[in-house]
């Protein structure tokens, strides 16, 4: 792959090239023998890190960008644009209209206002500024289980900040959420649709409902769960939550998670396109040659990198958002890889699972043991012993309410606030489904080799 990947960016960047031509030569500046030392020496700094792209590593949420979404990066670099202005990417502002258009399209959404950002963080921040704008002083819910950065950005944003409680399956409480509406201090909700630590999904199609009683704001936290969308092996219940993105107010969704892209690409939806007023301002030193609209009048972040967008409308040409196409198969690969290991960890004699399967693609599972206590010193020893092996997962620290009653002796003593150290995995590449005896057989053999390392 490297040498038809180097082979695809020399042809393409030799058509950029050309299209420059005409103009007096501006040769760049030199590389020479000192530039090839410190590559190399870079190249050999990379190697601390983990295997990210390996179907091995089944941790954190890193997945590889696909080669053209690489290609396309590269290549939009040689201009280098900034997409805060018509004048900084005029290509690229173009292509970044269509792309964000295609996104916004996957969530059948017949109109809507919209931009990528650096990231998840910076969207959440613009759906919460524009709804503090809509509702001031009115508070921002979200479920115990949503990013951190919610509770974060309200408070930047001076917002009052309410998190809610979530059930057993990490979803959020409607009984509780509904006793708050009523008390009319809700301006908006955030409905996450794959949470951070275990992939579960809010009942987004139940909380439309309750908008039809109460007056509030929809934002839909989809930076890791919303491709899933076009998956057509959802559960039921993940299916209905899905659905019901249409009635949102807003939506963030990562391309550079699920979407195949490099880091940073986020990107903010709004169903009405009215919000566009909110960011009004006068700024004639970067918009002095066009009467066209800049996405810099639609944003709050200013410099933006327009190879992102180039990036992500490559991709979209190459894999497009069909259901039943090669990018939905992806998708629905690794939510069967997730509950195929769910299954086997419920099979094993050396974990336990939690009673649901994954609504997803991430799932967790504590190691057997007779207290949370001894249960978290266990993760921590076969965290380790499965890197030996090359198996890299994550760890997590979650309510022992996730887990059946039974999980450990005297459970009914035990306070369903209490924490138990789990591992955790992301299965977000494709390729984990087909790699799943090769994962299972490593998480095994680290089981046993933990569990005998413990002194009797």
């Amino acid at each position: 792959m490297p040498d038809e990947f180097l082979k695809l960016l020399a042809e393409s960047q030799r058509t950029l090239d050309e299209g420059f031509a005409h103009l007096p030569p501006s040769p760049a500046p030199p590389l020479g023998e000192a530039a090839s030392a410190i590559l190399q020496h870079v190249a050999t700094r990379l190697h601390d890190n983990y295997p990210y792209a390996h179907p091995l590593y089944a941790g954190q949420m890193l997945k590889p960008p696909h080669p053209i979404a690489r290609a396309a990066y590269a290549l939009a670099m040689s201009v280098n644009p900034n997409n805060h202005a018509l004048d900084g990417g005029r290509a690229s502002s173009a292509l970044e209209i269509e792309a964000v258009a295609v996104l916004a399209k996957m969530f059948h959404w017949p109109q809507h206002l919209g931009h990528l950002s650096s990231g998840g963080t910076f969207a959440n921040l613009e759906a919460l500024w524009v709804a503090g704008q809509l509702a001031p002083g009115k508070a921002i819910a979200a479920s115990d289980q949503a990013h951190y950065t919610h509770s974060r950005i309200s408070g930047v944003l001076g917002l009052p900040f309410i998190s809610l409680p979530s059930d057993e399956h990490g979803r959020m409480d409607l009984t509780v959420l509904e006793s708050l509406l009523e008390s009319d201090k809700i301006g908006t909700v955030v409905v996450t649709l794959g949470t951070t630590a275990i992939g579960s999904v809010d009942p987004l199609d139940q909380i439309v409902a309750l908008q039809h009683k109460y007056e509030f704001r929809i934002h839909v936290d989809a930076a890791y769960g919303g491709y899933f969308t076009l998956a057509a092996n959802l559960s039921p219940e993940t299916r209905a939550a899905f659905d019901a993105i249409l009635h949102a107010d807003s939506i963030v969704i990562d391309p550079h998670k699920h979407g195949l892209q490099p880091y940073g690409c986020g990107c903010i939806l709004f169903r009405d396109p009215a919000v566009g007023r909110l960011y009004k301002h006068d700024s004639p030193y970067t918009y002095f040659s066009s009467k066209d609209l800049h996405l810099g009048e639609i944003s709050l972040e200013c410099s933006r990198a327009g190879a992102s967008a180039v990036a992500l409308w490559a991709t979209q040409q190459l894999l497009p958002y069909t259901p039943g196409g090669a990018f939905a198969q992806g998708l629905e690969a690794c939510h069967t890889a997730a509950r195929k290991l769910h299954q086997r960890l419920k099979e094993s004699p050396h974990f336990i699972p939690p009673a649901s399967p994954p609504q997803l693609d991430i799932l967790f599972w504590a190691v057997r043991a007779a207290t949370p206590e001894a249960s978290s010193a266990l993760a921590q020893l076969l965290f380790d012993e499965a890197a030996r092996r090359d198996l890299h997962l994550a760890l997590a620290k979650l309510p022992v309410r996730f887990f059946p009653q039974n999980s450990w002796q005297n459970s009914i003593q035990i306070d369903p606030q209490t924490t138990v150290t789990c591992l955790r995995s992301v299965l977000m590449k494709p390729e984990h489904l087909l790699w799943l005896d090769q994962i299972g057989q490593r998480l095994d053999a680290a089981a046993v080799a933990s569990i005998a390392s413990i002194p009797r």
